[in-house]
């Protein structure tokens, strides 16, 4: 299988903090990755250096097949439009002061992404990813306070699905919504994936939901990864006891 992200000798350092430690990585055409791990386990930097949000301390990056190790943000084109992230809380995702259709549509608007994805009509993706969130076709004329939380977390995939990209990276997309709304969102986001052949990364603490939706898992501890494989062989006989620990806590439900 092609490689569309990889990482090699990936480290980042604050100060005389090292949130990342040599982190070695590929992620293959279609593969949905979960990413786990307790808090401050570096899941969150992993995924800002892979988006080029942030750069490495050392190390290299590239994204279907070209470098992106310090590129400027004016040759991040072709990223910006091919990888996309969902964030964690929709509250602070969304501008309150903007209406949803351009929210919507506003990474259409940057020039290296228009430069990437010419001639397409704004008002007719805006149409086209409404209706893949499963949200009313007049949702673009109203603002994010007049939805709920599950529909705001649509709002931000409808969003990230608009300069229709190769990879999306959710992170803890879920974690921020009631309990009844997150089954919804996790069944749209494999139905998405699905029908549009997307590379999925998903950053998770919640281990039932990653074993439900990913194909294969890297385990990360102390900034690095511990353990990696398919989904259903880490989770069903996890190497180290670290991983074990975490598979440990899931809470079951007895009956």
């Amino acid at each position: 299988m092609t490689a569309i992200l990889r990482a090699a000798g990936l480290s980042r350092a604050f100060g005389s903090f090292e949130a990342l430690r040599g982190i070695d990585l590929e992620v293959c055409k279609g593969q949905r990755l979960g990413i786990v791990g307790e808090s401050g386990s570096g899941k969150t930097t992993l995924i800002k250096l892979l988006a080029a949000l942030d750069q490495p301390t050392a190390g290299q990056l590239w994204f279907a097949g070209r470098e992106i190790t310090g590129l400027p943000e004016r040759g991040l084109g072709f990223l910006r439009s091919s990888l996309q992230i969902v964030f964690q809380d929709p509250r602070s995702s969304l501008n309150p002061r903007m209406k949803v259709g351009d929210i919507v549509t506003e990474p259409l608007r940057s020039k290296l992404v228009r430069r990437e994805l010419q001639g397409v009509d704004r008002k007719e993706r805006l149409r086209e990813v409404l209706a893949a969130v499963d949200l009313p076709a007049d949702s673009g004329d109203r603002y994010p306070h007049e939805f709920s939380g599950g529909q705001r977390q649509r709002i931000a995939i409808a969003r990230a699905l608009a300069p229709k990209p190769e990879v999306l990276i959710a992170d803890e997309p879920v974690s921020a919504l009631d309990v009844s709304v997150r089954a919804q969102v996790i069944n749209l986001l494999a139905d998405l994936v699905d029908k549009q052949g997307l590379t999925l990364l998903f950053v998770s603490h919640d281990l039932m939901v990653v074993r439900h939706l990913c194909d294969s898992v890297v385990v990360m501890q102390s900034g690095q990864i511990v353990e990696r494989g398919t989904t259903a062989a880490v989770f069903s006989a996890p190497r180290t006891d670290y991983t074990a620990s975490l598979w440990a806590a899931v809470p079951r439900i007895k009956v």
